[in-house]
């Protein structure tokens, strides 16, 4: 073992000391990233990283500085963006990314981003033209 693998585990085990918590949020996180478009809930993710929710939630929120619902949110987000860009319609993409309701994305949509979903298709096309 080399010098330095040997102090990036003796920072690991500083800083992340159960691996076992480790490997239940990197899980959740893998879950998430892989199925954000499907219904996705609490209950179902503490079952995933085999943590009660409550433990979950902390442990989520201490390695990655949110919670699950979160970052599911900000990763729904970021791909509607990506399918807003593409010239994918509002209620198409609402519906591909896992909300429920137009209404409801396009209110979450404008609170994180600052522009309504048309507003920012309409900016996304317009500097693709220029």
């Amino acid at each position: 073992m080399t010098f330095y693998q040997q102090e990036i585990d003796r920072i690991k085990k500083i800083c992340y000391s159960n691996e076992r918590q480790l490997d239940a949020v990197i899980k959740t996180r893998n879950y998430i990233n892989h199925n954000f478009n499907n219904e996705v809930n609490l209950i179902l993710l503490a079952n995933i990283g085999f943590a009660s929710k409550f433990h979950l939630l902390r442990l989520f929120k201490k390695y990655y500085g949110q919670t699950p619902k979160q970052y599911l949110i900000d990763k729904r987000i970021q791909q509607a963006k990506q399918l807003l860009k593409n010239g994918i319609n509002v209620t198409e993409t609402c519906f591909d990314v896992g909300f429920d309701s137009p209404s409801s994305f396009s209110t979450l949509f404008k609170s994180r981003v600052g522009l309504t979903p048309i507003e920012f298709q309409k900016r996304a096309t317009f500097t693709k033209s220029v």
